[in-house]
C-alpha cells in the first residue's frame, strides 16, 4: 500500500532533488569541458577560451596521441595489466592483514597495529625507498616495481579491519566448531561477507594504479613498460620542448596543440575507470558507509 506523502515532505524532496541535481550539474560540468576542449582547436581556446560546446571541431590532438596506435595501445596493456595484478594482490594482502588484526585471540595484534600505524606517521623517505627498490629487491627496469609500492596502504588496512570487525564474532566461533582451520574460516566464511570492502578498496587501489606515473619515471627505462600515465606525460614533455625549440627558432608553433593535447590526455587516460565505476557503484556508495562507523 502506498503511503500518502504530506505536504511539507514532499516540498522537501522536491528542493533536495533540485539541490542534488544541481550539485551533479556543477560536478559534471568540468569533465564536459574538458571533453569539449579536446576536440577544440588551438587557435580557438587560446582567443576564446573554454566552453561547454567544442569551438572550431578538430581531431588534431587526438590523431597527435594516436600517432602511433600500437604505442598506446601498448601502453593500455601495461597499465591494465599492472592495475588487475596489483589490486588482487593488494585486496588479498590487505584482507587477509585486516582479519589477523581483527582477532581479538591473536596476542600481538596491537603491537602490530602500533607499527603499521607508525609508517603512517613517519617514513624513510624517497631515497631511502629507491635505494631499497634498486639495490636490494633489484627491480630497476621491472613491472614489480610498478606493483609493490602500491600493493599496501595503511588506510586501506584501518578500513578493511573496520569492516570485518562489523561482522559477528560467532561466525569465527562457528566454524571453529564445524572443524574449520583459519585458511577455511577465512576464505569461507569471512571473506564472502566483503564484498562492499573488497569494492571500496579494490576501486581505490585500481584508482591508485592506473593514475600512477611516477613510479614508472624513477624505476622504468624500457618504453615498451611504459604504463599510459607516463606514456602521455612523456608525450606532453616532448611536446612543449618542440614548442619551445621553435619558438625560440622563431618558428609559429600557434597551431600546435596544448592546451587540447593536454584535454585529450585526461580523456584518454579516464574513460576505462569512468566505463568501470558504473559497476562497482552500488558496493562502493555502501561500503564507505559501513567502513565509516564503526559497529
Amino acid at each position: 500500500m502506498k503511503i500518502k506523502q504530506s505536504g511539507s515532505t514532499r516540498a522537501f524532496y522536491t528542493i533536495a532533488y533540485i539541490v542534488v541535481g544541481l550539485m551533479a550539474v556543477i560536478c559534471l560540468l568540468p569533465f564536459i569541458i574538458m571533453v569539449s576542449g579536446s576536440f577544440s582547436s588551438e587557435q580557438a581556446i587560446r582567443f576564446t577560451g573554454f566552453g561547454i560546446l567544442p569551438k572550431d571541431f578538430t581531431l588534431e590532438a587526438y590523431k597527435l596521441i594516436f600517432k602511433t596506435p600500437m604505442t598506446v595501445i601498448r601502453a593500455y596493456g601495461v597499465s591494465i595489466m599492472i592495475t588487475v595484478v596489483g589490486t588482487a594482490l593488494g585486496l588479498l594482502l590487505t584482507t587477509l592483514t585486516a582479519y589477523v588484526l581483527s582477532r581479538k585471540d591473536f596476542k600481538y595484534r596491537n603491537w602490530f597495529s602500533f607499527f603499521f600505524y607508525f609508517t603512517t606517521l613517519f617514513n624513510g623517505g624517497m631515497v631511502c625507498t629507491y635505494i631499497f627498490y634498486i639495490q636490494y629487491l633489484h627491480l630497476k627496469d621491472s613491472y614489480w616495481a610498478l606493483i609493490l609500492p602500491g600493493m599496501f596502504n595503511v588506510f586501506y588496512l584501518l578500513i578493511m579491519r573496520t569492516f570485518i570487525e562489523a561482522l559477528p564474532h560467532e561466525l569465527v566461533e562457528s566454524a571453529k566448531i564445524d572443524g574449520a582451520g583459519e585458511w577455511r574460516t577465512f576464505f569461507s566464511v569471512i571473506f564472502p561477507l566483503l564484498k562492499s570492502g573488497l569494492a571500496t578498496i579494490g576501486l581505490f587501489l585500481a584508482l591508485g594504479y592506473w593514475n600512477d606515473w611516477y613510479n614508472a619515471m624513477l624505476y622504468i627505462n624500457t618504453d615498451t613498460k611504459y604504463p599510459l600515465q607516463y606514456m602521455l606525460y612523456s608525450l606532453m614533455q616532448k611536446t612543449q620542448a618542440l614548442a619551445s625549440i621553435a619558438s625560440q627558432a622563431g618558428i609559429s608553433v600557434s597551431d600546435m596543440p596544448s592546451n587540447s593535447l593536454k584535454l585529450a590526455m585526461a580523456v584518454v587516460a579516464t574513460g576505462p575507470i569512468i566505463l568501470v565505476y558504473p559497476f562497482v557503484q552500488k558496493y562502493f556508495v555502501k561500503g564507505v558507509a559501513v567502513g565509516s562507523v564503526k559497529g
